[in-house]
């Protein structure tokens, strides 16, 4: 059963309602930082008279009986969408969040010299990773902790929220300790106890799909950050694996309006690792924008030739401004356009 409360409802009826499923043995599970207040029911089976006597209860908007795999992620668990607001950027609504930095952090000089020009070229969030999960154990792996102090510092002085990579459960206090928005990788997505340990934890949580998840898998992944408490999590469409080897990955963009048919969550595109091309991630973003993303994540470096790590993906510094122009103007337009052809 899904329990989803009127926008205006107060604190108290929503623990009213909690008090009064808990009192009769159910265990719940809700969500109510970012949108209205939604709790749902799971264990025992359900009366048919707690559904009609629910919807009489003062802040209820309306009961579902029987919800999806998927019920906090759900479309009809908030109508309206949810918006993650990260520093000033809101993630989910109007405008589309341009997160650009390098894939992985090098020099802090390097990073800080990155983050100005991204910002300067209208990003409003900086990416960078500490840890990196590479698929040969002889490539860099990031500095870590030390990466993390470079993020904090340069967020410092360019005053961009940072977005980084966490790889497992006993790393997500010291990175939720640094960064503004967690990152959970397309390798992990299926990562149940790192999960787990996010659901947790007051910070938003960016969950790329994995590249052989179905939109399914990855919604129930959702869930599990949603069931634990954590109702801040963005989507991320960063490109599948497919028998064509013409690009690293296919970056599937019928996932975009489809998840916003799916799902109240926003949704953003990484045409970086979904092409692994250079040439490709302007023409893509515009596509993903187009196809109704909230958002873009690209990587960025001053010379992608020297790169440490995902260096033909990467654009040149100087690129990024006409991809966020670009953007902004297809973004607007489909905004003026979301009644007749993106769900709400």
């Amino acid at each position: 059963m899904l329990i989803t409360m009127k926008a205006d409802a107060s604190a108290q009826a929503t623990d009213s309602v909690i008090d009064m499923l808990t009192g009769r043995g159910f265990e719940v599970h809700t969500i109510r930082s970012s949108g209205a207040a939604v709790i749902g029911v799971n264990g025992m089976p359900i009366p048919g008279d707690l559904a009609p006597s629910l919807q009489r209860v003062a802040g209820v908007d309306y009961v579902q009986l029987h919800p999806s795999k998927y019920p906090l992620a759900a479309r009809n668990a908030r109508p309206h969408g949810t918006v993650v607001q990260v520093g000033e950027t809101a993630i989910g609504g109007s405008e589309p969040a341009i997160i650009a930095g390098p894939c992985v952090i090098e020099t802090r000089d390097q990073l800080l010299s990155i983050a100005r020009d991204v910002k300067r070229h209208g990003a409003t969030l900086l990416r960078g990773g500490a840890f990196k999960p590479r698929t040969s154990p002889y490539s860099f792996q990031g500095h870590g902790e030390l990466g993390l102090e470079m993020l904090a510092d340069v967020r410092e002085e360019t005053g961009l929220p940072v977005v980084t990579e966490v790889m497992e459960p006993g790393q997500v206090e010291m990175v939720a300790h640094y960064a503004d928005v967690l990152q959970i990788g397309s390798r992990n997505m299926m990562n149940f106890p790192l999960l787990r340990a996010v659901s947790t934890i007051d910070k938003p949580v960016l969950l790329k799909r994995g590249f052989a998840a179905t939109i399914e898998e990855w919604l129930q992944s959702a869930e599990y950050i949603l069931a634990g408490g954590n109702d801040r999590v963005i989507l991320c469409e960063r490109g599948i694996r497919s028998f064509d080897q013409a690009t690293r990955f296919t970056l599937d963009l019928n996932a975009v309006p489809l998840l916003r048919e799916l799902t109240h969550l926003p949704v953003v595109v990484d045409p970086s690792h979904g092409t692994g091309r250079r040439e490709m991630v302007a023409p893509m973003s515009a596509a993903g924008i187009a196809a109704g993303a909230h958002g873009l994540i690209i990587e960025v470096h001053p010379e992608p030739d020297e790169a440490m790590c995902d260096g033909p993906q990467s654009i040149y510094v100087d690129d990024l401004a006409n991809i966020v122009a670009q953007a902004h103007a297809i973004g607007s337009l489909m905004h003026a356009q979301s009644p007749i052809t993106i769900p709400a």
